[in-house]
């Protein structure tokens, strides 16, 4: 039986929970406020204070893996309690792209984070980063907001990223070469059921990546384009009209306007794209496509006037 603690009470930490919950192994969520939702489920809760160390570490004795979903200081923290609490393996809050090519102005601490942990190998903790690309849940109804993901940056409402389907309005990134990037999306639900499922794996390597589909992103708008019926406002860019967009939104009153934009120009510079999904060839778990989880997302939405 593997011990598995989840820290942070955002959406895809409820999904891995959940999955958890559906096998025999031991599992508990620690959180900042008390959840009677989730303790009427038969789940282990706690209250943690990250500052408290004797504290964490004592609540991480005996753990065998911990799945964080917290960044900053607090990951931090608990990444060193892990490691004095005799934790064997860490999986830092990353979840997205790959984490090299993540530009610093996206950066939410998990550089920090990743040298930490690799600080600590030698210490006996390993780690192993999980890249999953863009959570289809950022073209949802309300986006990722929706689903309690993606708080830190702000940009995670509805049409905060790459298109908005109820405006039926787009902006389509272009790379190097000036073709529509590449980005790789996984559902959320399906990143959940991925990592539950690796509990059964002798061997973790450093870094799993998983993606439900690769596609350009005009080729993504063109899925939402179908299922509208209806041909988008498109907006093309180039790494320089981001830039000067950029440049623009400096003295926006939009909240994370400057967020929108450089998540645009991370993804024209191939910061979500990746070719090895060797997750996807390590368990035995089909992802689901776009359009199918977009049908589905937006179904009830259809059934009324937007």
């Amino acid at each position: 039986m593997m011990k598995v603690a989840i820290a942070g009470t955002n959406g895809l930490a409820f999904l891995i929970a959940h999955y958890l919950s559906l096998r025999n192994y031991h599992q508990f969520s620690e959180i900042r406020q008390p959840k009677p939702l989730l303790s009427a489920r038969g789940w282990t809760v706690l209250v943690v204070d990250f500052r408290n160390e004797a504290g964490l570490r004592y609540h991480l004795a005996g753990i065998d893996l911990v799945i964080s979903m917290v960044t900053g200081n607090d990951q931090l923290l608990m990444i060193d309690a892990a490691l004095n609490a005799g934790v064997a393996r860490f999986v830092p809050a990353e979840f997205a792209g790959i984490s090299e090519k993540r530009p610093p102005a996206l950066d939410r601490g998990q550089r920090f984070a990743r040298l930490r942990l690799r600080g600590h190998v030698e210490e006996g903790m390993s780690f192993t980063l999980i890249s999953c690309g863009i959570l289809y849940e950022r073209f949802a109804p309300g986006g990722l907001a929706d689903f309690n993901t993606g708080n830190v940056s702000g940009a995670n409402g509805e049409g905060d990223y790459l298109m908005n389907v109820r405006t039926m309005r787009a902006q389509i990134p272009h790379d190097s070469s000036q073709r529509p990037a590449m980005i790789c999306m996984t559902a959320m639900d399906d990143v959940a059921k991925f990592i539950v499922a690796a509990l059964d794996l002798p061997q973790w390597p450093t870094e799993l990546r998983v993606c439900g589909q690769r596609m350009n992103v005009s080729d993504v708008v063109r899925v939402a384009e179908r299922l509208r019926d209806f041909q988008f406002e498109r907006a093309d860019h180039t790494n320089g009209s981001l830039e000067s967009q950029l440049h623009l939104e400096s003295s926006s009153a939009i909240p994370h306007a400057r967020t929108r934009v450089e998540t645009l120009m991370a993804t024209g510079e191939g910061a979500f794209d990746f070719t090895d999904y060797n997750f996807n060839r390590m368990v035995n778990i089909t992802p689901t496509p776009f359009a199918e989880w977009l049908e589905l997302a937006w179904a009830n939405e259809f059934a009324q006037p937007l």
